[in-house]
């Protein structure tokens, strides 16, 4: 690739979005063409977030698809259902797309449909959408015109289960994901259940009957073991603002594996992949504003059951550092440009 990738971000006032902008504003090859919300069109970007003070002096713009078919590369930091209306237009103007919401994750368009309550406005774009796993799906990244970018809990989760899945070591009809996500992950919008005075303190599960993350795991799970897989997904909301922690067990059929060594192979020369020593306990703070995920893997008492522990922050391998991971990959340059950084501590 030759030249500086003009970059535009469509929905840059959440979470997700401020985190693009920041790895995004630091990025060798990149240069931040146009910023986009409906909302806060016409302020600065600097006003909203003074984070981004002297790194990023554009205003918010109504997100026009003239004005971002000029880019190279669009992302959407979007709610489910804006970019499959805005993604058509600008892959017909030859701009690539990344999608940080659910629109391109989901191959079957009534299984959408189901889990997000409308239909699919481009259903044909299913089938071409990339799933943006780079440790799945690198060389198919590279050449996509549209990567459909993983959720948060999908990419703990499949990271920590693939390795197994992939040797064929457990049976695939026992999964057990149990998982816990930092408030970020509800996003920036007010809502009284992730007030302070409402989530600190305090530990919940929701969901339990059904969340829109689960049919993606399967999906992603089921295409590592080569069929369908039984999944019972549990998420949390937990104490703290960012990170997720998946606790997976699986049941081995295969008594004599090497555990440790399945992973470190499995996840040799990734750069964003960390396998722990035997015997650790990853934390979610070892991964707070970077994009890796750390795994540990446990056999309790020598026994047939695997606990892996996975964690990642949810904004960055789990959102925007993914993203830009997937664009490094598109566009021919180093996959870890822009994302080198270790996590923040304390």
């Amino acid at each position: 690739m030759s030249g500086v990738i003009q970059v535009g971000v469509v929905g840059a006032t959440g979470y997700t979005g401020v985190e693009l902008l920041r790895l995004l504003a630091r990025h060798p090859e990149v240069r931040l063409r146009t910023v986009t919300s409906r909302g806060e069109a016409g302020r600065a970007v600097a006003e909203v977030f003074p984070s981004l003070r002297g790194f990023v002096d554009l205003r918010y713009e109504a997100p026009e698809t003239e004005r971002l078919a000029a880019c190279d590369l669009v992302f959407f930091a979007t709610p489910n259902g804006t970019a499959m209306e805005m993604a058509p237009a600008l892959l017909d103007a030859g701009v690539r797309v990344i999608d940080l919401a659910a629109d391109f994750r989901l191959r079957d368009a009534a299984e959408w449909a189901r889990w997000y309550g409308r239909e699919h406005a481009c259903p044909g774009l299913l089938a071409e959408a990339v799933y943006g796993l780079p440790e799945v799906a690198r060389e198919r990244i590279r050449t996509a015109r549209l990567v459909a970018n993983p959720g948060c809990y999908p990419t703990a989760v499949q990271l920590g289960f693939l390795p197994l899945l992939e040797a064929g070591v457990v049976d695939p009809a026992w999964l057990v994901a149990d998982c816990k996500s930092g408030v970020s992950g509800a996003g920036r919008g007010a809502r009284v259940d992730i007030l302070l005075a409402e989530a600190a303190d305090s530990m919940k599960a929701y969901a339990v009957a059904g969340h829109r993350h689960w049919p993606e795991i399967r999906q992603g799970l089921a295409a590592a073991a080569g069929g369908e897989v039984g999944l019972t997904f549990v998420p949390h909301l937990a104490p703290m603002i960012r990170g997720i922690h998946a606790t997976l067990y699986a049941r081995l059929t295969a008594r004599d594996v090497d555990l440790q060594e399945l992973y470190a192979s499995r996840y040799a020369g990734e750069p964003f992949v960390d396998v722990m020593p035997a015997g650790s306990h990853p934390e979610t703070r070892s991964v707070r504003g970077a994009n890796v995920c750390r795994i540990a893997v446990h056999r309790p008492g020598g026994g047939d059951t695997v606990v892996v522990c996975a964690v990642i922050d949810n904004l960055v391998k789990g959102a925007a550092g993914q993203a830009v991971q997937n664009m490094n990959l598109m566009f021919g340059l180093d996959e870890r440009a822009g994302l080198d950084q270790p996590a923040l501590m304390p």
